[in-house]
Parts: structure tokens; C-alpha cells; sequence
């Protein structure tokens, strides 16, 4: 993922959870808000230590990365997104979380409409 489309700040995570809207399944949780700055948006993936040693954490924001990457051109402009890795997610192929990612982003109205 583009270096432009990360989100690495700590205030930026505070804003996003403060004043976001979330959506969630049974593998993750999506944060959201709209800012000018995220062109076309900007992700953050977070992965806590509940969820297995720093192998898996890591593994799994590689993934959910990949497939954020891979929605490019579908999300809605100008939004920060701050996804949150559930345990469950860390048993899934990638097929299954691709599919997972699709579900939160569709019940957020994050993905455009065609």
C-alpha cells in the first residue's frame, strides 16, 4: 500500500475514534470519517495483542492492507479508515476475509454505488 494512503498518526487515530461513525462483524471493526487531506482515503489497520504474537498481528495487517489496496478505486472519496483485526479473522483464508472486508465496508456505505 502507497505510503500516502496510511494512516500513521496517533492524533489521526484519536480523531477518527472521537468523532468516526463504526461499523463491525464477527472478524472486524471499521472506523470512519470523512477528511479533505485523504485522497482518494487513507487506512489504518490495528491489531492488538489479544489476537496472537507479533507474527500473526503483523501477517494480518499485511492482509487486510492488500485488500484495501485492492478497493481503490471503489471506496468513497476523502475518508480516513481505521480497520480493527477480531480473533476470529487470524483463522480465515483470504477469500473468507476478503469477503468480511466487503461486508463491513458495504454496511458502513463506504463502497460506491455503481
Amino acid at each position: 500500500m502507497q505510503r500516502k494512503l496510511r494512516l500513521r498518526n496517533r492524533a489521526d487515530f484519536s480523531r477518527i475514534y472521537r468523532n468516526g461513525k463504526s461499523f463491525a462483524n464477527g472478524q472486524f471493526v471499521v472506523y470512519w470519517s470523512h477528511q479533505k487531506v485523504a485522497d482518494p482515503f487513507r487506512v489504518g489497520v490495528s491489531a492488538s495483542k489479544k489476537i496472537g504474537n507479533a507474527v500473526v498481528r503483523n501477517r494480518m495487517r499485511r492482509i487486510v492492507k492488500e485488500i484495501m489496496r485492492r478497493y481503490e478505486g471503489k471506496l468513497q472519496p476523502n475518508i480516513d479508515i481505521i480497520i480493527i483485526v477480531r480473533k476470529p479473522a487470524i483463522t480465515m483464508h483470504y477469500q473468507e476475509l476478503e469477503k468480511s472486508i466487503a461486508h463491513v465496508l458495504r454496511r458502513a456505505a463506504l463502497i460506491k454505488k455503481k
